[in-house]
């Protein structure tokens, strides 16, 4: 059973549809319950972030939070790795920010300049206005359709990063080693923004002002037509 970098709690339950083996249903019900990693973040609001995307062997009797207690167990494995916890920082923010940066960029490279980004911003008191945070907030109340509309973006509910300041109340899907590494050591930069590259490559343009990104989301919305 693989979970990819990125999934969310939700994704993962979809994964696990079909498969004769953990119910979807009890397994979203352990992950719910984040007494597993109360020791590492008393402020989870739940398992997200921390069941760990990997390949996992599972049996017929397997239970949902039997299969929780090793991604978790897996996340702790890959976190002391990491010397996560020797940062004297908070593991709660710190897998909250990685999840953030997992879900915005898919290239490696581009994760601790992204994790630069929204510890500047945050550091500056910036709104974070963070896209996969407003699709999570629209996730967790059964009314994301593929689509982020103006209705989303002025949300009240706590995860949407364009109404509320700061971090999320916690992570929006399971990151993976090299956001974890990113969270923990952003690029050295001064960089406030970012927006794809109009190449489709999926890379991303970087920027410390907003003139130079207001250009780049030009050049970005030329290309879209």
């Amino acid at each position: 059973f693989t979970v990819p970098e990125g999934s969310n709690m939700f994704d993962i339950a979809a994964l696990l549809e079909g498969m004769d083996s953990v119910r979807p249903k009890d397994f979203l019900g352990a992950a719910a319950d984040p007494e597993l990693v109360r020791d590492l973040d008393p402020h989870a609001p739940s398992l997200e972030g921390y069941l760990f995307p990997s390949t996992y062997r599972v049996t017929h009797q397997t239970t949902g939070a039997q299969l929780c207690r090793t991604m978790t167990g897996e996340f702790r494995k890959q976190w002391m790795a990491l010397g996560g916890g020797r940062q004297g920082r908070s593991t709660h923010d710190i897998v909250t920010l990685a999840s953030l940066v997992e879900k915005e960029t898919a290239i490696p490279l581009e994760r601790p300049l992204v994790a630069a980004v929204f510890s500047n911003r945050l550091r500056m008191n910036i709104p974070l206005q963070c896209d996969p945070t407003t699709i999570y907030a629209a996730v967790l109340e059964n009314r994301y359709r593929g689509t982020l509309y103006k209705s989303d973006l002025a949300s009240a509910n706590p995860y949407n990063t364009y109404a509320r300041p700061g971090l999320p109340p916690g992570p929006i899907a399971n990151p993976g080693t090299v956001s974890l590494a990113a969270a923990l050591h952003p690029a050295a930069t001064d960089y406030l923004y970012f927006v794809a590259k109009p190449d489709g490559s999926g890379s991303h343009q970087f920027s410390a002002t907003l003139s130079e990104h207001d250009k780049a989301v030009l050049e970005y919305r030329k290309a879209a037509r």
